[in-house]
């Protein structure tokens, strides 16, 4: 039913809101690191140019690897709007919901909702697939390029030549390094690359739909979306779809 007053409603909670916008500006650092490592003849980058991006790279990787971690185990134990079953499109009756909501949105109406719209579910589990793809795919580039953690030692062992202590193979040196094994890594490496690369490209483009999404959504539904992930209060003047009273 309308009201007749806009009212305030509590949604997101503080570790929510602080693992978005810390994975906002990893996601942008990452990318901006990534396109100079992509374009690095075409920038004039050095061999330990290079190496120092990719370090960054890999550090602003650890951070939003564990970001997302800690944001996955959150949706398991944090509060109702934080949690999997209101950000995961599987539960019953999905379908029919989607439907009546792509509806109202169609004709001008569209039903608010406090946590996610059932399209927003759509695009956050494939943001959070995409995420953890190019999370994993990097945790295994990092070790196969500048030998990190996790799998750095393991891929020093695998390429050292006989004799050679692992710890002293070096990025963008061969030094040390058996010729069979080094080509047999990379062959091992090549579709981590592949995967990384074009998932990065995908994820770019699911972001730009995610940000119009998020403008769409504040013109036809409102509740303040943008402010909310600052607040964590949504504002409307009816009653959301989603609402049940109090929340955790």
């Amino acid at each position: 039913m309308p009201q007749r007053n806009a009212q305030f409603y509590r949604v997101w909670d503080a570790p929510t809101r602080l693992f978005h916008w810390i994975n906002v500006a990893c996601v942008l650092a990452l990318a901006a690191i990534g396109i100079a490592i992509l374009y690095d003849k075409e920038l004039g980058i050095t061999d330990p140019g290079k190496v120092l991006l990719k370090t960054t790279h890999v550090w602003f990787g650890y951070l939003f690897a564990l970001n997302l971690l800690w944001r996955m185990v959150w949706a398991f134990i944090g509060p109702r709007h934080a949690h999997w079953s209101a950000i995961l499109p599987f539960q019953a009756g999905f379908g029919a919901e989607c439907k009546s909501y792509v509806r109202g949105l169609i004709n001008g109406d569209a039903q608010p909702y406090l946590g996610h719209n059932p399209i927003a579910r759509l695009m956050v589990t494939f943001l959070f697939l995409l995420l953890v793809v190019q999370a994993a795919t990097g945790l295994v580039l990092a070790g196969t390029d500048i030998y990190y953690p996790p799998f750095g030692h393991w891929i020093a062992t695998w390429i050292a030549a006989p004799g050679v202590d692992p710890s002293s193979i070096v990025p963008y040196d061969k030094t040390g390094i058996d010729a069979a094994a080094w080509d047999a890594m990379r062959a091992f490496r090549s579709p981590f690359v592949t995967i990384h690369y074009w998932v990065f490209y995908v994820l770019l483009v699911a972001l730009v739909i995610h940000l119009v999404g998020v403008v769409v959504t504040e013109l036809r539904e409102g509740g303040g979306i943008v402010s909310a992930m600052l607040t964590g209060e949504k504002v409307f003047k009816r009653k959301p779809v989603d609402f049940t009273g109090p929340m955790s």
